[in-house]
């Protein structure tokens, strides 16, 4: 208990470095993409900055990894952590480190249990069209037959082919290229699929609350209704009790006031 207190304490004291991070490492990532001709030394500072912030989620992995109990058992359920800091550090997989602190920061992003599917829904919309339009930039840039030469065009074409709509004015043609645009409209799909399940989903939860209340409603008024008849029974049981004992009263004493009649002797 005392380790996982700690994990946790260090995990809410680290989540707002860990964003500002992330947020760091995109936009070196992006620079010598957008800006192919900026100075080398700006290039150099964006790679630093890259592997200081890729080293920075390494340490927290290795630091949450110590705090806790069970190893072994850490491993197994933050096998995603484990994979975004590993996979980065094969050089063909570059274009994975975006991917990578996007993943780690979801995991340790903490809130409302509400807003959570909201903003990681509009957050892999943000950061797949970010990501889908530098790379396939880097990729296709310097490509022979490629016609994705500028960051508009990667942006549209990305935007395009998370919607499935695909206009086909602007294609990769590359391999890697075409990789990445299988993985972007699969995406694009599954988040499709996400919003509409989750609009669904709202719609029915709200169905379901309203015919509750509305069933409690009836249970409510058939209780009152059960209430009001038995009332009613007893002020009749009671009214009728009252009306019968005061008529018996007076007839008892009549009866007893009335004089006796003389006798009358028979006529001969």
């Amino acid at each position: 208990m005392k380790e996982a207190s700690r994990q946790l304490r260090w995990e809410r004291r680290s989540q707002t470095p860990l964003l500002v991070l992330a947020v760091t490492f995109a936009v070196a990532y992006a620079v010598p993409i957008v800006a192919p001709d900026a100075d080398p030394g700006v290039h150099r500072a964006c790679t630093w900055a890259e592997w200081g912030v890729w080293g920075a989620f390494a340490v927290d992995y290795l630091v949450r990894l110590g705090l806790t109990a069970d190893r072994r058992h850490f491993v197994r359920t933050h096998w995603l952590d484990l994979a975004a800091v590993v996979l980065p550090l094969v050089q063909p997989l570059r274009l994975l480190r975006l991917v990578a602190t996007l993943m780690l920061v979801g995991r340790r992003a903490r809130m409302a249990p509400q807003i959570r599917l909201t903003t990681y829904v509009a957050g892999a919309v943000v950061g797949l069209l970010m990501f889908g339009s530098l790379a396939v930039l880097s990729v296709e840039r310097d490509a022979p037959e490629g016609n994705i030469r500028n960051l508009g065009d990667a942006v549209w074409w990305s935007f395009t082919t998370m919607t499935t709509v695909g206009y086909g004015d602007h294609s990769p043609t590359t391999g890697l290229g075409r990789v990445l645009a299988v993985g972007l409209m699969l995406s694009g799909i599954a988040l499709l699929g996400v919003v509409t399940a989750n609009i669904a989903a709202w719609f029915i939860a709200r169905f379901e609350r309203d015919d509750q209340a509305e069933r409690l409603q009836l249970a409510a008024i058939r209780e009152l209704q059960e209430e009001v008849r038995a009332l009613r029974g007893e002020v009749a049981r009671l009214g009728g009790a009252e009306a019968v004992r005061p008529a018996g009263g007076r007839a008892d004493l009549a009866g007893a006031s009335a004089p006796c009649a003389p006798a009358t002797a028979p006529t001969p």
